[in-house]
């Protein structure tokens, strides 16, 4: 039997775990003062963004730490993907239930969750800056502060899009919603395959941090999928004041998708309504399309062009057979 100890405090705990995540020197001084300091050159600009994850709400909750915490970091640097930024650091704060009152498993709770921050620090070269652990009578509460830079006045937004833009996205769309349905038994996903494909897409989105940075001076308007297509696109949209043709034939979607979907066409809608993608939606002007082909192939990231901006500001969706598709836009909103 191993022998427990007493518990880790508040400071031991950081001093333990999160302590090596952070820089000796500048910026973050070992997590020894109160915050960071930035230092930017006159050819720089921050960019700065805040998620916030709640058990229940953006997570199930019965996750390991070391997934909980690679998720709630890849949304953040999905944010900073969004804007053409290139990841600097970031700051974390977790609000720990006082179900969790056992003090040596909330300890080896904590130690899962720094490494799967040490796994996301090593594969997109950023790190921590510092941070706070308190204790909640609510549900586990994470909430995440990452920093990117970014060149003078070339950060991507949502409100450049011009009329006739062409909007593209990349990767597949629907996984995530999906794979969250066969999680919470509404869907079932027999092929064992296709079923672990859809759940890893839901646990672990992959932010386009290289292809954000690729599109700076090329895309006139982006944001990333984090609501639902539709949700998002209308960001773009009313940003910009225009509106959109899009296809729902030329949404692209994976193998595992494609057959679930096929099977289960009830839920085609999870395609741009369903959240969680954390790809990028992108527009471009036309003569901007040979470049797009480049770097997709340059990052081997698909990119699909679904649609295009137009000068009203309604969105429509038609089929193959240009017949127009009622949908719902909104996409997900938390109130």
């Amino acid at each position: 039997m191993v022998a427990r100890n007493s518990g880790a405090g508040e400071f031991d705990l950081i001093e333990k775990y999160f302590k090596a995540l952070a820089s000796k020197g500048a910026p973050a001084f070992a997590l020894t003062d109160d915050a960071a300091v930035i230092s930017l050159l006159r050819d720089k600009e921050l960019v700065i963004t805040t998620d916030t994850l709640v058990a229940g709400v953006h997570f199930l909750g019965t996750e390991n730490a070391k997934i909980i915490a690679r998720k709630a970091v890849r949304v953040n640097l999905s944010d900073l993907a969004s804007m053409g930024a290139k990841p600097y650091g970031y700051l974390v704060s977790l609000a720990l239930p006082d179900t969790m009152n056992d003090p040596y498993e909330r300890e080896q709770w904590v130690k899962s969750f720094t490494q799967g921050l040490q796994m996301e620090q090593d594969e997109f070269g950023w790190m921590l800056l510092g941070g706070d652990t308190v204790k909640t009578k609510g549900s586990l509460t994470i909430s995440i502060t990452a920093l990117g830079t970014v060149g003078h006045k070339t950060a991507l937004h949502r409100f450049n899009a011009l009329s006739d833009d062409l909007i593209y996205v990349s990767g597949t769309l629907g996984d995530s919603a999906l794979g969250l349905m066969a999680l919470q038994g509404i869907l079932d996903v027999k092929n064992e395959q296709e079923r672990d494909y859809l759940i890893e897409r839901y646990h672990l989105p992959r932010p386009r941090v290289g292809l954000g940075m690729a599109l700076v001076g090329i895309a006139n308007s982006a944001i990333d999928i984090s609501d639902g297509l539709a949700g998002d696109l209308t960001h773009i949209c009313k940003a910009s004041g225009l509106g959109a043709q899009i296809f729902d034939y030329k949404f692209p979607i994976s193998v595992a998708a494609g057959n679930v979907l096929e099977r289960n066409t009830l839920y085609n809608n999870r395609l741009w309504n369903g959240g969680d993608d954390y790809e990028l939606l992108f527009t471009v002007p036309e003569i901007k399309t040979a470049e797009i082909e480049v770097i997709g192939k340059k990052l081997n990231i698909p990119l699909t062009r679904i649609g295009s901006m137009t000068h009203s500001e309604k969105i429509t969706m038609f089929d193959n057979q240009g017949k127009e598709i009622s949908f719902k836009k909104d996409g997900y909103r938390h109130f």
